[in-house]
């Protein structure tokens, strides 16, 4: 990778899980009776396609690792299960009331926090809950994010029989040098015992998430990791930049001082090595940051171009509606989006008033919607077209000049009415589709919102 790209090209960038970006949503054109509007038309055309997905956001962890910037809680006292456990039912409760007709389901994934702080036990006991008013898929895929230090075999067996056959285990980093200065020190053999343990099992499944340009990591410790990896040869993985937003999560990422943090050039070539590396072990990359196995439902969504993206990450199979249970969850009815409040006690207090716990959300319009087409292909296929009208928007040529510095650059090439990312412009794919996003263009921040894109 030629340097003067990096440093040409490394500036401030969503990841585009959704379009709009949070940051942009119009908050003050959004409701609640509108949300369920939406939700309610989503709804009736998720079922006619094969029905809907569920995330559950699991927000308990027992230690804080400091590169994580998700929503969570930090407690040893399990005694907060049930309770959390209660709440996520009424919310579900809640939703079926206004759904009425049961729904069917394709798609659950538990995220957090940490899923498997709770006990196997509580977790039958959640999944068991959600089915009692929902009839599962024929096709489902239900998925959950393992901790390699407390996942058991009785977690791994409990989510099995439940009909859960996805798994992936966060890794990070095998370095003690670099786990200690994240706070989330584990072993390879945890690593080792769990991924066994989920395929002696049976899962199809088994992904391992890996991160690069975390504090004190060097090349030696990318080679170490993924060889250790390709020794446990999990179906897909993760190999993902480190978003370093302190401006954001407070402290929780401030246990580490900035020139610790490997930047640019350097950070690129751990990424550069990295991912030859899982070139040279079988793996295929596959959209941004994911590679697989040809083995695994992703590559194979890949291929057949039916590979998705929402705020769950990158998905093998496509529903219209995603309701996300749960603090700070966020929920997609592709023509909304709505996100539940971020703390357990105002949760709980909405939960107990029968209220729906959104506190904020946004309503897409037809310019969203169309660029939002563009953005989930380029981060699922590495392409996009604007051949049919109906995908066409009044700032093509504006995008369209903008992009013809990134072709100069051998990022992309033009084809007829659109255009297609190369394999040099795949690490800059955040770049591309901010070409696309028209709100930013619009309403560049002021202040910092977003990671570095390289």
């Amino acid at each position: 990778m030629k340097k003067s790209l990096v440093q040409k090209y490394n500036v401030p960038g969503p990841r585009y899980t959704s379009y709009p970006t949070v940051p942009y949503w119009n908050e003050e054109n959004f409701d609640t009776i509108r949300w369920i509007e939406t939700l309610k038309k989503s709804f009736i055309e998720s079922n006619l396609e094969g029905g809907i997905s569920l995330y559950i956001h699991l927000p308990f962890c027992e230690s804080l690792c400091t590169f994580c910037g998700c929503n969570k809680r930090i407690t040893k006292n399990h005694d907060v299960e049930n309770p959390y456990i209660e709440g996520l039912l009424k919310e579900w409760n809640l939703y079926c009331m206004i759904l009425k007709e049961k729904p069917i389901i394709k798609e659950i994934h538990l995220g957090g926090g940490t899923p498997t702080f709770f006990s196997d036990k509580n977790l039958e006991k959640l999944i068991t809950g959600i089915f009692d008013k929902a009839i599962k898929a024929s096709n489902y895929e239900f998925s959950f994010e393992g901790h390699p230090n407390n996942t058991t075999k009785k977690h791994l067996q409990k989510l099995y029989d439940l009909g859960f056959r996805r798994v992936s285990f966060g890794v990070q980093d095998y370095s003690e040098k670099v786990q200690k200065a994240i706070h989330r020190v584990q072993s390879f053999h945890n690593v080792a015992k769990v991924t066994f343990w989920a395929r002696e099992i049976g899962y199809t499944s088994i992904g391992h998430d890996i991160i690069f340009g975390l504090p004190f990591q060097v090349v030696e410790d990318v080679i170490d990791t993924i060889e250790k990896t390709k020794s446990l040869q999990p179906d897909r993985l993760a190999f993902y930049s480190y978003a370093h937003v302190p401006w954001i999560k407070g402290n929780g990422q401030r246990g580490f001082k900035e020139t610790d943090i490997p930047k640019e050039e350097k950070k690129r070539e751990l990424y550069e090595i990295g991912k030859q590396l899982l070139y040279d072990s079988g793996y295929f990359e596959i959209g941004m940051d994911h590679f697989a196995l040809k083995n695994d439902s992703l590559f194979e969504s890949f291929q057949n171009k039916s590979l998705h993206r929402n705020f769950m990450g990158y998905s093998s199979s496509k529903t219209k509606l995603m309701i996300g249970l749960g603090v700070s969850s966020i929920s997609d009815s592709w023509y909304s989006f709505a996100q539940n409040v971020k703390t357990i006690d105002a949760y709980y207090e909405l939960l107990k008033n029968n209220t729906l716990p959104v506190f904020r959300g946004h309503i897409l319009s037809k310019e969203d919607l169309i660029i939002r087409y563009h953005i989930l292909n380029l981060m699922c296929q590495f392409e996009t077209s604007w051949k049919n009208k109906e995908y066409f928007f009044d700032e093509i040529p504006e995008v369209i000049n903008q992009l013809q510095e990134m072709k100069n650059d051998g990022l992309l090439i033009f084809i007829e009415n659109g255009i297609q990312v190369t394999n040099v412009g795949k690490p800059y794919i955040r770049n591309i589709c901010m070409a696309f996003d028209l709100l930013l263009k619009r309403k560049l921040p002021k202040t910092a919102l977003f990671s570095m894109t390289i």
